[in-house]
């Protein structure tokens, strides 16, 4: 039986894509390097920052793409970020059903509580791992069984529901379930193949999830 649902955020719960991929295109042109379409930053997107940025730049020291990358991204944010559908509802509802929540991302600590205060859902989390929190990132195990340790729950009695490939994989390392998000950029297609236990069309499908557990 699930009785704890741990959230990916970008792309996930928080609709940053635009705001990630306009930050990446405006990082490369300040610093002339090649440019890339929406297609080819898409499948990197899940990454942590670092990861993506030295991919797309082919650079060692990336110090200074990062400070760029982030400093658009904090101007822009408030303006270009948004909950995806059904997410609001979904949250309240499950964390009033008694189901334990949590977000485990490969974002930063200071902008994963930016963008959960934005939209007041911190307060349902009781677990919240970010890059800053772990050794090894997502797709490693670490930061799944981290959040199901902090929050007091199974391994067996946890879901995990992302965006992205690297979702999948934690989950699955870290023996929990797996739910792909069919809104993921990366399309239903993309997820499946990495064979989540479940697919999610919409994020109020977690009801009907939960019941039939």
């Amino acid at each position: 039986m699930i009785d704890t649902i741990l959230f990916d955020l970008d792309g996930t719960i928080i609709d940053t894509n635009e705001l990630i991929i306009t930050s990446f295109m405006h990082v490369l042109e300040k610093h002339s390097l090649k440019p890339l379409t929406r297609e080819q930053i898409i499948p990197k997107m899940g990454a942590t920052l670092e990861q993506q940025l030295q991919h797309f730049s082919g650079m060692g020291d990336i110090t200074a793409l990062m400070a760029t990358y982030r400093s658009y991204n904090d101007e822009h944010h408030d303006a270009m970020v948004r909950l995806f559908p059904g997410v609001e509802e979904v949250v309240k509802q499950l964390h009033a059903k008694g189901i334990r929540l949590g977000v485990v991302t490969t974002k930063n600590k200071p902008g994963t509580i930016r963008v959960l205060e934005m939209f007041d859902l911190q307060k349902y989390m009781g677990a919240v791992v970010t890059l800053n929190d772990v050794d090894h990132p997502k797709p490693h195990a670490e930061p799944v069984l981290k959040a199901v340790e902090k929050i007091g729950s199974e391994p067996s009695r946890t879901l995990m529901v992302g965006d992205s490939p690297m979702d999948i994989l934690s989950a699955k390392a870290a023996g929990v379930q797996s739910a792909g998000v069919a809104w993921s950029l990366k399309g239903e297609d993309v997820l499946t193949e990495y064979k989540p236990d479940y697919m999610l069309q919409d994020i109020r499908d977690l009801y009907m999830l939960l019941e039939q557990e």
